[in-house]
């Protein structure tokens, strides 16, 4: 099983950004993934989940309306599409799976993850 996060980079607040985790190993449309971050001194932080029915779950209130999970099984890939960026979104973004069809706490498989640092 592999993940790999990608997409990341320097984008100044307000910008954009879409990170893309491509999975190779196990059957990708029959399993949930999510995303999450951890910024520098910070605990990681659950943002989103999608199940393989494209059920979507938000974690994290701070990226509600702003952060959109979605996915493309005929790729293998997730992607999160991050708009109106602050620098508060500056973190290390990973995704991962469980292997479920549904979204849960325990993340079995996570990919390297991809930096995304957002400057005033």
């Amino acid at each position: 099983v592999q993940l790999q996060a990608s997409g990341g980079g320097h984008v100044h607040f307000g910008g954009s950004l879409r990170l893309s985790c491509t999975a190779s190993g196990f059957t990708f449309d029959a399993s949930a993934v999510g995303w999450f971050r951890q910024a520098p001194g910070k605990e990681r932080e659950a943002l989103s989940c999608i199940d393989s029915s494209d059920r979507t779950t938000y974690y994290e209130d701070s990226v509600l309306g702003r952060f959109a999970i979605s996915r493309d099984n005929a790729k293998d890939t997730a992607y999160l599409q991050m708009d109106n960026l602050t620098p508060e979104d500056t973190a290390l973004y990973y995704c991962a799976t469980s292997l479920r069809n549904y979204c849960s706490n325990d993340m079995i498989y996570w990919g390297k993850g991809t930096l995304v640092t957002v400057s005033s």
